[in-house]
């Protein structure tokens, strides 16, 4: 990935409120509390949380992807020669020789103020699409097995009365005259040559003289549409997955913008996880604990039975393997605690067994206390 101009103007680690040194965890913690707390569906209207919002996502896009954040600190590091603004000197990195052009520099004063070169065409190019944020409730079994189901987002699109266009049916945009459909007008200052974005169409590069009476001369609505998601089977709880190309739609030719549906996870009645692995606390009698015992045990799949061996102790986890969370990396095991289960209620029978028990056991389990 090409790094962009923004690596060098943001510090997306300030941004996340996040030190340069911060685990994958520390990050991934710091954007869901504030993904929460500017999310646009918490603060709805107002503008300025919904572009810190973007900002923080766009931060995490960065940060939260180990190849990305590798590279964007490689990039603030070695500043604007990372991209392509010019090489090291002799005894430089890596002992390169640095080449002077003349029209490098209107290249590197180019990137760093927003203008562009002369010849450079902006009006018409493709634009990306706006990525979008979703938020997914699933049950743990859900969860954990993965499901297809069905989004419901709100995003830009295409005007349904105009197509894109942003003219009234029936006309047309033309070129701006002054720009000649760039969207720029250059300035001419000796050895450097200025672009800057068009007077008159202000950097569309064209004009609309009859605007859609929907979009305003837009070319976009703001509509809710339903997307179709497939979610892998093991999410988690906090987990965010991104959809490539199932965002907002480009503009002029350009890719689709991402969705990224952030899944919460109900607490199941019974099952726990830990990772891959699935956990399960089942209760016992003290004789299945002290004599052993077949013991049916719950899975997603259905019960199965496994061995209690002989003297377990209240609270003595047994491994049972593969009978945990399947997910595209592997499958996790079974973790069953056992919980040695007192009755609180005693019949005429047990009572009297149990008595008989107290007076045949020779040994206290508190010996080793020495008391």
């Amino acid at each position: 990935m090409a790094p962009q101009r923004e690596w060098f103007e943001k510090d997306y680690y300030a941004v996340l409120g996040v030190s340069d040194t911060a685990s994958a965890k520390e990050i991934t913690k710091a954007y869901r509390k504030l993904a929460r707390q500017y999310h646009p569906d918490a603060n709805p209207g107002d503008a300025k949380a919904e572009e810190r919002f973007k900002e923080i996502s766009a931060a995490y896009d960065v940060l939260g992807d180990e190849a990305k954040r590798k590279e964007y600190d490689e990039v603030r590091r070695l500043g604007p020669a990372a991209a392509g603004f010019g090489g090291a000197g002799p005894g430089g990195a890596g002992g390169a020789t640095f080449n002077f052009d003349p029209s490098d520099l209107g290249d590197l004063f180019g990137n760093l103020f927003g203008r562009r070169r002369r010849g450079e065409p902006r009006g018409f190019g493709p634009q990306r699409g706006q990525d979008l944020e979703a938020e997914l409730t699933l049950s743990f079994l859900d969860a954990a097995r993965g499901i297809t189901t069905t989004l419901s987002v709100v995003s830009d699109a295409a005007c349904s009365g105009c197509g894109g266009s942003g003219s009234r049916p029936g006309t047309q945009p033309r070129i701006c005259p002054t720009c000649s459909g760039r969207g720029v007008v250059d300035d001419n200052q000796g050895l450097f040559s200025f672009s800057q974005p068009c007077p008159t169409c202000q950097g569309s590069g064209r004009l609309i003289d009859t605007p859609c009476l929907v979009c305003k001369g837009s070319g976009v609505e703001r509509k809710p549409r339903e997307v179709k998601v497939r979610i892998p089977a093991g999410v988690d709880d906090g987990q965010r997955i991104r959809l490539k190309g199932r965002g907002g739609p480009g503009r002029h030719g350009g890719p689709n913008g991402d969705l990224y549906v952030v899944c919460h996870v109900l607490p199941h009645e019974f099952f726990g996880r830990r990772g891959r692995d699935l956990t399960v606390t089942v209760p016992v009698t003290f004789a299945e604990a002290a004599l052993g015992a077949d013991v049916r045990v719950p899975t997603l799949d259905g019960p199965v039975t496994v061995r209690l061996a002989p003297g377990t102790s209240s609270g003595t986890t047994q491994r049972v393997k593969g009978r945990g969370i399947a997910t595209p990396k592997g499958t996790g095991d079974l973790l069953v605690t056992y919980q040695v289960a007192v009755p609180s209620r005693l019949n005429a029978q047990e009572r009297k067994a149990i008595e008989a028990l107290a007076k045949a056991t020779a040994e206290s389990p508190r010996e080793h206390l020495g008391v």
